[in-house]
């Protein structure tokens, strides 16, 4: 081959990533997207250049950024989005979180901790569930990643293109801002993306008409000829090449996945040495997908009589969650549907958020005033209320009884949590949730963080700048012992619940859907987020991630998606460049 051929191919391929990044000429908008199609409707067996197992969070941004020059296809076992109030809709945002039919985008399941908690079952994963908030990584935790930070701030701005917005403050959260800055969180740093202490509000991904955004939307960047996306896809088994010679590693090179009806597929990569299967299918799916697939650690794969492709004693492990925990507060003013917009990051490790009109059932209040009121004579201790105090929060309790609760939750929660546990499968069927521990409280560190973010609760909303969404005569301490009798854990409670913090925070423990390991950086994959020992395999989402990023993850999911794109894909042209010089 002559050498302007050579110079011809090679300068080809540069325009080929030029063009790759910067013409979105073709491209298609939500929810019309024609390369989203039901799985049932897909060949028996479809061949791909790289293969996605989940079109959430990460999925999404990561496969519209490959599709720009190389053919890929996305697994989703969950449906569309789109069309769906509950996930559209911020006012219905509980009841998106509610719905636990078979088909529901909110699967449910409980840890071994006894607490209730869910895994995205959609396209767009976790961003068609949560509360919204849209905050970066701070400048340590890109280091510590080893990220390059010119490439993640591009990263983050592609993606807030799309689907993040600046809130409009109304009255609740504004008056929780200002309780915290009443309360030491500072300075106030206003709008702002950034990871900083103090107060700030942050981003949305809930438009200035309530509509949600999902990281669906951002395959609006996606080339439609290069990406197909099928929904309900389930896949059951990752498929490796047998090992050859004793030191031969394994190699993936293909899928099984089921339609809706049960019909089995085959998704297969093309015969190209770059090309991979990427398993973006979350903390729980994707280490519950390596095991199934025959890596994991080897006596608990055996146990299930599952083939071993490769010993990997710490798939699974590392399991974290970052603790929950809040008071439910009345208020006797009508409050705005928010969820969360502002944010008191603490120097000592707790976030405080809040979130407003929410409706709460409350047939459980003549009860809560009963057990508070036994509670407190059995420790033997003083009622913290006097007795006309506590007849007066009776009377406002008990007037809610029957009606319709209006007012708002105020939480903390403990970031980067010490303790940690583990997940392991319960059966070989990839539909059951596996087992997952995550050892809430287990470090007295992270106990004491949960007490001093309670602290700070208690001051907010004992604030001046709080006080006309308080009723007069419900104190704190009925408000805790509220929550101590709500069925929000299935954890056992004690007598000293309500009248200890430390208790408090151990017994009322809820998540924040934040939970995160199982296929951690340097332990089951590499910086490269490839799995070690074995090739053409790589896990890019939240399971990889040793602590959760600031204080929301989905920006940084989203974001590492679109960043390990276009990485991938720079790795690819340069070995192309290398291939056209080394064949001349």
């Amino acid at each position: 081959m002559g050498l302007l051929l050579r110079k011809f191919l090679e300068n080809n391929v540069l325009l080929a990533g030029i063009f790759m990044f910067h013409c979105f000429c073709n491209s298609e908008k939500a929810p019309y997207y024609t390369f989203v199609q039901e799985a049932s409707s897909s060949p028996r067996v479809v061949w791909y250049d790289y293969i996605i197992i989940g079109g959430g969070t990460s999925g999404c941004p990561l496969a519209a950024t490959l599709s720009r020059n190389a053919s890929v296809l996305v697994l989703e076992r969950g449906g569309s989005p789109y069309g769906n109030p509950n996930i559209t809709n911020i006012g219905d945002f509980v009841a998106s979180l509610s719905d636990i039919s078979p088909d529901s985008p909110s699967q449910l399941f409980i840890s071994e901790d006894g607490v209730y908690n869910t895994r995205a079952r959609v396209l767009g994963g976790g961003s068609a569930l949560n509360a919204g908030f849209f905050t970066h990584a701070g400048p340590g935790y890109v280091k510590k990643a080893g990220w390059r930070e010119i490439y993640v701030k591009e990263a983050y701005r592609w993606v807030e293109s799309k689907v993040a917005f600046e809130p409009e403050l109304l009255q609740w959260q504004s008056a929780v801002k200002d309780g915290l800055i009443e309360a030491g969180i500072l300075p106030y740093n206003g709008f702002t993306y950034e990871h900083i202490y103090g107060t700030k509000i942050g981003g949305s991904i809930f438009d200035k008409n309530g509509h949600r955004h999902t990281a669906a939307d951002l395959l609006e960047y996606a080339y439609p000829s290069n990406i197909s996306v099928y929904l309900h896809a389930t896949v059951t088994k990752i498929l490796f090449t047998p090992r050859g010679r004793p030191w031969s590693r394994p190699r993936a090179f293909g899928v099984i996945y089921e339609d809706a009806m049960g019909i089995k597929h085959k998704a297969l990569l093309k015969k190209e040495h770059k090309n991979e299967i990427i398993l973006s299918a979350g903390a729980l799916g994707s280490p519950q997908l390596l095991m199934l697939s025959g890596i994991g650690p080897a006596p608990h794969l055996q146990s299930l009589g599952i083939p071993i492709v490769r010993d990997h004693p710490m798939v699974g492990q590392g399991m974290s969650d970052n603790p929950m925990n809040l008071l439910v507060v009345p208020s006797p003013l009508p409050v705005e549907v928010s969820l969360i917009q502002v944010v008191g990051i603490t120097r000592f490790g707790s976030f405080i958020e809040t979130a407003s009109g929410l409706t709460y059932a409350i047939s459980w209040a003549k009860r809560f005033v009963r057990d508070y009121e036994q509670s407190m004579n059995q420790t033997g201790q003083h009622n913290m209320l006097t007795p006309a105090a506590m007849a007066r929060a009776v009377e406002t309790v008990n007037s809610l009884v029957n009606a319709t609760l209006k007012g708002g939750v105020i939480l903390e929660k403990v970031i980067g949590p010490l303790s940690t546990g583990d997940l392991k499968l319960r059966t070989r069927n990839v539909k059951d949730n596996p087992a997952v521990r995550f050892n809430y409280f287990k470090e007295p560190e992270d106990l004491a963080r949960c007490v001093k973010g309670m602290k700070t609760i208690i001051d907010v909303i004992n604030s001046k700048a709080f006080s006309k969404f308080r009723y007069k005569y419900l104190p704190v301490q009925a408000l805790i012992a509220l929550m101590a009798n709500l069925p929000v854990n299935l954890r056992p409670r004690h007598l000293t619940t309500a009248i200890s913090l430390e208790q408090f925070c151990i017994d009322t423990v809820m998540t924040i859907w934040h939970y995160h390991g199982g296929c951690q950086v340097g332990k089951v994959v590499d910086n490269q987020y490839r799995v070690i020992g074995v090739d053409g395999l790589r896990v890019i989402d939240g399971s990889t991630f040793l602590n959760s990023p600031g204080t929301n993850p989905q920006a940084t999911v989203m974001m590492l998606g679109r960043y390990m794109g276009k990485k991938i894909l720079r790795e690819r042209f340069y070995k192309r460049r290398k291939y056209v010089q080394r064949t001349n």
